[in-house]
This record gives structure tokens, C-alpha cells and sequence, in this order.
């Protein structure tokens, strides 16, 4: 409904969101419980569920291609079967602040259940997921508690500040960083502050095209919510569909329409936060100020260390009248690496333009599903015709994929800027299916990192920003130290390396790395595969690339900070901390 506030705006107080059933994500892999890559009993690969356009389709081409990138077979029926719950430490119970908090809330959001515990208590790295899957993790939460209300947010700051406890807020559980990992060596009892039950956008202002949304609202809440009434906030994370708004502001995220909509940091115009000091909040929202310093800005990127955000002010949009798949096939990579430079001089950018390398390239096709008939036939066609009349190696080749949005003159000059520029580069037309699909994959690929490694093999993605001067060469140094550190252990089989150019700016690019490695037999091969990982970060930094350009750093990159940042810097960081949370309430050591 709607109503006139004092400002003279009148305001839209959406219903809330519709509910998931409480079971609907897994809480032992990644994802909705009913969704994932499987084999079937006839050992063909399929996707289960129904949320995904791969959803029930049979994937023939993929188990032989891994196989041969990997260059080890590939057996459906061998698992590493998991041990999934592992062993968990034990509760440390804080019976005064638990009693005290037990007589200010309902007990229903007071919970001990150890899985419950063990869910809050990591993130999605693959140490972590192998971890729960396969070892164990030292230390969890000894309690996660569900706020519904600024109010309560408060009481609980308040609450643990006089008991001496550690908070450690809880969005989606997406982040991979390490960052929801308890601190080992952590004594008092660790509360995790899951803030999901706060999920409402607040309001709409339509005439100013702002929001005020509570921070446990996730991508998929958000976009409902606002759609109802023609807006949307345009931020898509990989993670969309399970991240909520508070994490985007605490990791300073970047989602797939950047180019349109920007970053976290340009959408959020205020915030609202929780501090062991009291709250951050103001009277109203401006455009844009020169106040000398606004301390609600240090809580973008902040990783949980400074208070809760509870709510943020954001820009919001109407929603675009078309939205317009299209991709293009370039030769090789460098091709199309000097196409997106081109668009990003060009100044006509789509929503989403995104490149992949020629193993990326590969992988989405492995996954297409089957074929009959006349479709069968076409993509046969398609095929000869890009690698016999117009000379594309199949190993080499590159592909982009592209998304428009926005009015439909808008999207239809982006459409003619767009495959003018490629084809100065050798570009070919992809078509709106195949763009669609490779956006619709980024999605339902989330789910085949942990279906991976049931079968032996150990992946990751991580990513960084570099100037245009230096995308190239760092690409090539990364993949080729990886080579070398695969090699030095003597691993079996070949490593999985390829990357993406995800996000276009003025001075650079964002670029994704994907590794993968079959570890059957290696002992401790989680271990191993971290070893390797930091590895390819220490080439990446050496390369003049940046520590991360939306993951964050958690606990998983703090080894680096030294290289990126001055002592004086350090010590600037620390010393703002123990300014706001003297007690180290927020102790969760990110």
C-alpha cells in the first residue's frame, strides 16, 4: 500500500516476500536441496530439480570431455562417500547472556542444534566444503540467534557487549573467504547473528527511486519484492539467488550488470548499523554529500569486524522494457579481449558482457544438454560453418556473452554498437540462445564444484582486477604457474585452468580463474590444493593484479595484506577498529 510521509513523497510499504519452505537450501553443499548434478542409474550426468533450464536434461557430452581435459577416467560409480556431519567441538554455553537474551526474545530463535551450529560456522571455500564433507572444523558458533528487528539487533549488541561475547553476523553463507570460520583459539562463547528473518524492503520511494531494505534480504527477495511494483535494484551476484544485501555491503560485491546498474558501493546511498558503540543513522538521504567523512561508508567492506548493518538506503530503477540475450565467437582470446576494451571506450556497454577463454568456452558447450532430430542437425551445421568456412580452431576459439537492457531503441542501437565493434575483431554472431544459456549457467555451474568432488576432483574460482596494460599477460603467467605447481607435486592427471573477463572499467577489468585437479590418492588433497591456490595469488599480485575485486579477503587472503597495504595503513585499520569495538565484540578476526 501506499502513503503520504512528511516529506511529501508518498511511499510504498511492499508485502513481504514469498516464503521458501525452511528446508529449501542444503545446508551440507551448495544450493537449493532439491537442485544438482547427478547421474543417473543408467550413469548418464542429468541436473535435478526444477529451478533450472538444465533442470531434467540429459548432459551426454561432459563426463568424456572432463575426462579428457583431466586426462584421468572419470568413473560415475566411484564416490569418495562423505561423512557429512563431521565430528563437532562442544558447545560453549554462556548461561548468563543466554538467560538474559532468553527473557527478551521468543526461545524459537535461540538455537543450539549442532548442525544448525555447523552451518553457520563456514562459508563456501572448498577447505570449507571439504571440510564438512570429509574432516572437520575446529570451532563453531555455540549458538545462532535470528533478530526480526533493528530493536533486537540493538539488544543483542547491547546484550553481548555487558557479557562479554563474540558476535559474528550471518547473511546467506556464501562468502569464500573463510570469513564465517570461527577463530580457533577463540575462548568466550561465539554467537552467530543469522539475519535472515530480516528480509522486507522497507519502502519505495518511486518519485526518488530509492529503497530502504533490510539487510537479510537476499537477491531473489529483493528483485520480487520490487518487481511488483515495476522497480529493480539491478545488482546480480553470482550468488544472487543466496546472498543477501547486508553481505554485499560487508564484502563491497560486484554483480553480472555492473555496467548498468554499478557496484554495491554506487547503489547504497545510506546504511543503517549496529555498533558496540550504539547506532550508526541519519535524519534523511541526499544524493550526495561532503560531510567529511561519513562513518557508515567504512562499513562497506568491512567483513562483520565493525557492527551489523540492519538496513540500507539504495538506488533502485524501473524495470527495463526488453531484456535481450546475444553472444559472439571470436578466434582466439586475445580477439576478444580487445573487443571489450573497445566497448569500453566505446561508452555503449551492455547490462552484461562477459568473456570467456577457450577452455570456459569448452566447458559450456560440454554442458549443453542432448539433442535430437533437427536441433541435433543445426548445432552440427552451426559448428561446420564457424570452423570450416570461416577457419575458427576449435581449441582456440573464444566466446562473450551478452545481455541488454533498457528501452527498446536503447537495446537495439547497444545491439548494432555491439556486433559493429565485434566483428572488427573477427566476431561472429553466437546467437540470443546461446547467450542466454551461458548467462543461465552461471547459476546452475555453482552446483558443479561440489558434485566434482565427490568424484576425486578438487575446484575452486577466485579473482582479481588489473590494468588493461597487464589482463593478458596476467592470464597467461597464472595458467602457466598453475601448470608448474601441479607438475612440482606430481599430481595425476592434467589441471583445470581457464578464465573469464567478467567486469569492464575505464582503467581495467575484473578477471574470474577457475582451477580444478583430480586428487584421488593424494593425501591431504584439500591442503594441496590451497598450497596451489596461493600460489596462483602470489603470481596474480606479482602480476599487478589486485588482492580481490569483490570476493574480499576473510581469512583466507589476511597473509597478504602486508604486500597491498603500508604498516601505517595496518595499523590506521586496526586502531579504527578498537576505536568502534574496544571490547572486540565483533571478533571474528576477517
Amino acid at each position: 500500500m501506499s502513503e503520504r510521509e512528511s516529506g511529501g513523497t508518498a511511499l510504498i510499504r511492499p508485502e513481504p516476500p514469498s516464503p521458501e519452505p525452511p528446508d529449501a537450501e542444503s545446508r551440507a553443499v551448495w544450493g537449493f536441496a532439491d537442485s544438482g548434478f547427478a547421474f543417473t542409474d543408467s550413469g548418464e550426468l542429468t541436473f535435478t530439480g526444477t529451478r533450472y533450464p538444465l533442470a531434467g536434461r540429459i548432459l551426454p557430452d561432459f563426463l568424456p570431455w572432463a575426462e579428457s581435459i583431466l586426462g584421468v577416467p572419470l568413473d560415475p560409480t566411484d564416490v569418495a562417500p562423505s561423512s557429512y556431519p563431521p565430528p563437532m567441538p562442544e558447545r560453549r554455553a554462556h548461561p548468563a547472556f543466554e538467560q538474559a537474551l532468553a527473557s527478551r526474545w521468543p526461545r524459537d530463535r535461540i538455537l543450539e542444534e549442532p548442525e544448525v551450529r555447523l552451518r553457520h560456522g563456514h562459508g563456501h571455500t572448498q577447505e570449507e566444503m571439504w571440510a564438512v564433507r570429509y574432516g572437520r572444523i575446529e570451532r563453531l558458533p555455540d549458538l545462532v540467534v535470528q533478530p526480526e528487528s533493528e530493536e533486537e539487533v540493538s539488544t543483542l549488541v547491547e546484550l553481548a557487549v555487558e557479557h562479554d561475547v563474540c558476535l559474528v553476523p550471518y547473511g546467506g553463507g556464501t562468502n569464500v573467504t573463510d570469513a564465517l570460520r570461527c577463530p580457533p583459539d577463540e575462548r568466550r562463547s561465539i554467537v552467530s547473528v543469522d539475519m535472515r528473518r530480516m528480509n522486507r524492503v522497507l519502502f519505495i520511494d518511486p518519485d526518488n527511486r530509492m529503497a530502504r531494505i533490510e539487510a537479510g534480504a537476499n537477491g531473489r527477495e529483493i528483485a520480487e519484492q520490487l518487481a511488483r511494483h515495476g522497480f529493480t535494484l539491478g545488482h546480480e551476484p553470482d550468488s544472487f539467488e543466496f546472498s543477501t544485501l547486508g553481505g554485499w555491503i560487508a564484502t563491497n560485491a560486484s554483480g553480472m550488470k555492473k555496467n548498468r546498474y554499478g557496484n554495491i558501493e554506487d547503489l547504497v546511498l545510506d546504511l543503517t548499523v549496529v555498533t558496540p558503540r550504539g547506532k550508526l543513522e541519519r535524519p534523511g538521504t541526499a544524493p550526495r554529500e561532503s560531510v567529511g567523512g561519513d562513518p557508515a561508508r567504512w562499513l562497506i567492506g568491512s567483513e562483520g569486524r565493525l557492527g551489523i548493518v540492519t538496513s540500507a538506503v539504495v538506488k533502485i530503477f524501473p524495470l527495463p522494457e526488453r531484456q535481450t540475450y546475444g553472444s559472439v565467437i571470436f578466434p582466439d582470446f586475445e580477439s576478444g579481449l580487445a573487443f571489450m576494451r573497445d566497448v569500453q571506450e566505446s561508452g555503449v556497454k551492455p547490462a552484461s558482457i562477459r568473456l570467456m577463454d577457450n577452455l570456459q568456452f569448452q566447458f559450456g558447450q560440454a554442458l549443453k544438454p542432448e539433442r535430437r532430430g533437427w536441433a541435433r542437425l543445426e548445432s552440427r551445421l552451426e559448428r561446420l560453418f564457424v570452423t570450416r568456412v570461416k577457419g575458427f580452431e576449435v581449441d582456440r576459439m573464444a566466446a562473450c556473452t551478452l545481455l541488454f537492457e533498457g528501452r527498446a531503441d536503447e537495446v537495439a542501437s547497444q545491439q548494432r554498437s555491439i556486433h559493429r565493434l565485434a566483428a572488427r575483431f573477427g566476431g561472429l554472431r553466437g546467437g540470443a540462445e546461446n547467450g542466454e544459456r551461458g548467462y543461465a549457467l552461471t547459476f546452475s555451474i555453482a552446483y558443479i564444484r561440489d558434485f566434482m568432488m565427490r568424484h576425486h576432483v578438487v575446484a575452486e574460482s577466485f579473482e582479481t582486477a588489473i590494468p588493461w596494460s597487464g589482463a593478458l599477460s596476467l592470464v597467461d603467467r597464472v595458467k602457466q604457474r598453475l601448470w608448474q605447481e601441479h607438475a612440482k607435486r606430481d599430481l595425476p592427471g592434467r589441471p583445470f585452468v581457464c578464465a573469464r573477463v567478467t567486469q569492464l572499467y575505464e582503467t581495467g577489468v575484473c578477471i574470474y580463474f577457475y582451477f580444478g585437479c583430480y586428487m584421488k590418492g593424494v593425501p591431504s588433497p584439500s591442503d594441496v590444493y590451497a598450497e596451489m591456490e596461493r600460489a596462483a595469488r602470489e603470481e596474480i599480485l606479482r602480476g599487478g593484479g589486485s588482492l580481490s575485486h569483490h570476493h574480499g579477503v576473510g581469512k583466507l587472503r589476511q597473509a597478504f595484506l602486508p604486500e597491498i597495504f603500508s604498516e601505517p595503513a595496518l595499523r590506521w585499520r586496526s586502531e579504527l577498529e578498537r576505536a568502534i569495538d574496544p571490547g572486540n565484540v565483533f571478533g571474528c578476526g576477517n
